[in-house]
């Protein structure tokens, strides 16, 4: 009897599509997750842009210096509530996202002086004290020394003051500059300058002082014959020059008169008859010696300078008390300084007293000296 032939079955199970059946299927998803893509994407795009234009925003403050210092290995998360916190951004979680989004730049470690008022992207500019950042317009008066300079610099939110300080003093630094000097004190040229917002102190005294050099090697070209004369009549240098000139500043409020005051000062550095020999005896200078020195003599004290100031000779800078020239600068002299340092004008002065409007009267002999104090106001 002859066997029937059974028809083999297929193994695949009757519920699983064919192979068309699948990419139908997948046709049809396709076009979904693309317009989910698209619509995630474009949702990130615009919220990007709105992020792009609040970091444009003018800060929460009204333009209140701050100190604020980055931490190494700080989590976006702990910095932007600090900053938070110091009134820096008004949106912490706005800012992180900026940061994650828009913003690659490394901040910098370390202490910087910012403003409250700052937009979210300049902010962030300064604190990664980007080459873009804003510039601040800085004046440095003729006379200013360099903690009054400090001062200015930390309001205008160019630098730490202290910070900017201890880089005037920084020997080492001051020597790399080529100074002949422990402080860059006298070599911070009074001008106009566009500094970059929250810069290094360091890099502030090199644009100082780079700015003074170039004044000097162009007084040298000009006078180069009265820098030798001021070596040859009166044992100056070119630093002791500048250490005159700073003293200038202090004592004459007139440009007119300082070639005038300079010659006071110059003749009692050689005069046989004055007494005490080679002495100044320039208040400004005890002055500046309590700005200074560390720490402070006994006699220091606020405002103008007292007799026991002038007493004192543990202040280094008590120029009635130490003959010849302090131990450097005391405040940063301008071109009219220096040149009538250079030049003074020939006389055989050796007094002056104030008479009121920045004016002074001046004397050859003490005893014409005394009556014109009592004449002064």
């Amino acid at each position: 009897m002859a066997k029937t032939r059974r028809s083999r079955r297929s193994t695949r199970p009757e519920s699983a599509p064919r192979a068309p059946q699948r990419r139908a299927k997948a046709l049809k998803l396709r076009p979904r997750l693309v317009a989910a893509a698209l619509g995630l994407s474009g949702a990130v795009a615009l919220f990007a842009l709105g992020l792009f234009g609040w970091s444009f925003w003018r800060g929460p403050g009204a333009g209140t210096i701050h100190h604020f210092e980055i931490v190494a290995d700080e989590s976006e998360s702990s910095l932007a509530a600090r900053l938070a916190d110091d009134g820096l951004t008004s949106s912490p979680r706005l800012l992180r996202a900026y940061r994650r989004l828009l913003s690659s730049q490394a901040l910098i470690v370390g202490k910087h002086v910012v403003r409250d008022d700052l937009s979210a992207r300049e902010l962030l500019r300064r604190l990664a004290r980007a080459p873009g950042r804003g510039t601040v317009r800085v004046v440095v008066p003729e006379g200013f020394n360099h903690v009054q300079l400090s001062e200015r610099l930390e309001q205008l939110g160019v630098c730490n003051a202290e910070d900017f300080r201890r880089a005037v003093r920084d020997r080492a630094h001051v020597r790399a500059l080529g100074l002949p000097a422990d402080s860059a004190e006298g070599y911070l040229y009074p001008a106009t300058y566009q500094l970059l917002a929250d810069s290094t102190p360091s890099a502030v005294v090199d644009v100082l002082v780079q700015e003074a050099q170039s004044h000097l090697r162009a007084l040298r070209a000009e006078l180069g014959s009265a820098f030798a004369a001021r070596q040859a009549e009166h044992g100056l240098s070119e630093h002791d020059v500048l250490v005159l000139a700073s003293i200038l500043e202090k004592e004459a409020a007139k440009n007119d008169e300082k070639p005038v005051i300079a010659s006071v000062f110059l003749n009692r550095l050689i005069d046989p008859t004055f007494r005490p020999l080679r002495m100044l005896q320039s208040d400004p200078t005890a002055s500046f010696g309590c700005l200074v020195t560390e720490p402070p003599p006994a006699s220091c004290s606020p405002g103008k300078p007292t007799p026991a100031m002038l007493r004192d000779s543990s202040n280094p800078y008590n120029t009635y008390r130490h003959p010849g020239l302090p131990p450097g600068p005391i405040s940063n002299p301008g071109e009219a300084a220096i040149r009538a340092v250079l030049t003074p004008a020939r006389t055989e002065f050796l007094y002056f007293v104030t008479q009121g409007g920045g004016r002074h009267r001046f004397s050859r002999t003490f005893s014409e000296h005394r009556g014109a104090v009592e004449q002064s106001p």
